[in-house]
């Protein structure tokens, strides 16, 4: 749930920090596909489809859409439970991010076979 210095004056939350959350949601199944370490290389789309607001709960749904030999994309969809007058749940955002597996060194490194 975004805070009020997430936000801009009129309470529309930054496009930076939805970012930041969507890098973090689409790390997860990249992070358990790689069985260790990522790095985001690549943020191949990102669409901002409506304003979140200070007081929105936000939901993120990552699934992995594509595995390389070293790579993995993720697709990130972001939906607001919004609490107006009547409860109305918005998709909000899209993204498809691109992460690579490395290694102790911040080397790219194979993904292990699933």
């Amino acid at each position: 749930m975004p805070q009020p210095s997430d936000a801009n004056i009129h309470g529309d939350v930054f496009g930076g920090w939805i970012m930041a959350q969507v890098d973090i949601a689409g790390s997860i199944p990249a992070t358990r596909r790689a069985a260790g370490r990522v790095a985001t290389v690549a943020v191949n789309s990102f669409t901002f489809k409506q304003p979140v607001f200070v007081g929105d709960l936000l939901s993120f749904y990552a699934e992995i859409v594509k595995v390389g030999n070293t790579s993995i994309t993720i697709s990130v969809e972001v939906y607001a439970e919004r609490q107006r007058l009547e409860l109305e749940v918005v998709k909000v955002t899209e993204a498809i991010l691109t992460y690579v597996a490395t290694d102790d060194q911040r080397k790219r490194r194979p993904l292990p076979p699933v």
